[in-house]
């Protein structure tokens, strides 16, 4: 699910915003949930203090207190990734936005016809370069996880732990949790402590699930049909 955030000092802006990108999701058929602002301080203090992460923020830039442009300066560290739409009525910011790696520029006199073709290329594009991710928050952390890049799961006390190509993640939560979060027809129980992404799965022999990367895990007696048959149901559909 995609995070948006709109922000304007002007209700009635953050409203027309707030449907235009209602209106691209839909068409896009991608789920995402909006937070509102008509306070850039406000949106500050949750990226920064509180750690609120956003894909896609669409920013007035001509706000009292922090500017749009000082916005964009300042979560950079805290969002290196998200895609900003400055929304404005001086052209002239558009070299200054150029300059901050803005994705969109789209002047107030011709917002009903960018607008949405901005949000529109923004989702899009978020959706490319992320595919399907894992996302691990606390109040301290932040982690997204291709899954692509996910070799298993296994249970680890009271943690489950993310073995991916990136090292060893580990998230509080039960590893039927992460399971039903993680929602793709890719992961499959193995055994009762884990579960492991089929994509990356070499073979199997001797009970054991043999991984691209080497490893070897073992299969339980009473998930091994099942594991042969989603493995060769699952290769046979995308190969």
């Amino acid at each position: 699910m995609l995070q948006i955030a709109v922000c304007d000092d002007d209700p009635e802006a953050v409203r027309v915003h707030k449907e235009v990108t209602e209106d691209c999701l839909r068409q896009n058929k991608c789920a995402g949930r909006i937070s509102l602002y008509t306070s850039s301080g406000n949106l500050l203090c949750d990226i920064i203090d509180d750690h609120f992460f956003y894909d896609l923020i669409l920013l007035d830039i001509e706000m009292p207190g922090n500017t749009g442009m000082e916005i964009a300066e300042k979560i950079r560290p805290y969002l290196p990734e998200v895609k900003i739409i400055f929304i404005t009525s001086h052209i002239e910011y558009a070299i200054d936005a150029f300059e901050l790696s803005i994705f969109r520029y789209v002047p107030k006199d011709d917002r009903e016809g960018r607008l949405a073709a901005a949000v529109r290329d923004a989702v899009k594009l978020i959706g490319l370069e992320a595919g399907s991710v894992y996302t691990i928050q606390t109040s301290s952390r932040l982690e997204r996880i291709p899954c692509r890049e996910i070799y298993y799961i296994e249970r680890d006390g009271k943690n489950a732990g993310i073995i991916s190509s990136g090292g060893v993640s580990r998230v509080r939560k039960s590893l039927q949790q992460v399971y039903e979060e993680l929602d793709a027809e890719e992961f499959l129980y193995i055994d009762r402590g884990c579960i492991v992404n089929l994509i990356h799965v070499m073979k199997v022999k001797d009970s054991m699930a043999v991984l691209k990367n080497g490893v070897s895990l073992p299969i339980s007696r009473s998930h091994l049909q099942e594991v042969k048959k989603r493995i060769n149901d699952y290769w046979g559909a995308h190969i």
